[in-house]
């Protein structure tokens, strides 16, 4: 009897990513090169606000790879007096992921990670009966 090939995750790789959004780059890319042997997620963990931002409301939107008619969508407003930083938590998106500065002058800083999973097949298990 053969219970098939068993697979599990073999390779964990976590990378640290951030970016500066402002007047002069309002947008910035996390893109990956396309591997069908691995799993590529990419989590958003914190956005803030620099010390030299205006006193001005600043919304980023994000855009990934997740549906075809995909539009960018809100997911932080920031200002310096009430809400300098925010954090998230398990908020995970599909590379290429696209973050705008829709609206503020920044600087206003992303962080993220992006963590690379690798497959690897284990020997196949057979069993025999008498």
């Amino acid at each position: 009897m053969d219970l098939s090939t068993l697979s599990s995750v073999s390779d964990t790789v976590c990378v640290l990513w951030g970016c500066e959004l402002s007047d002069n780059q309002s947008t910035a890319v996390f893109e990956i090169e396309e591997d069908d042997l691995l799993e590529h997620q990419f989590f958003i963990r914190t956005m803030c606000l620099s010390a030299e931002a205006r006193m001005e409301m600043h919304v980023v939107e994000v855009l990934d790879r997740v549906g075809v008619y995909s539009k960018p969508v809100p997911i932080a407003t920031l200002h310096p007096k009430c809400q300098p930083m925010v954090s998230f938590t398990g908020f995970e998106l599909m590379p290429p992921v696209t973050f705008s500065l829709r609206s503020g002058h920044g600087p206003l800083f992303v962080c993220g990670q992006h963590v690379t999973l690798g497959f690897e097949e284990e020997e196949e298990i057979f069993f025999s009966s008498p």
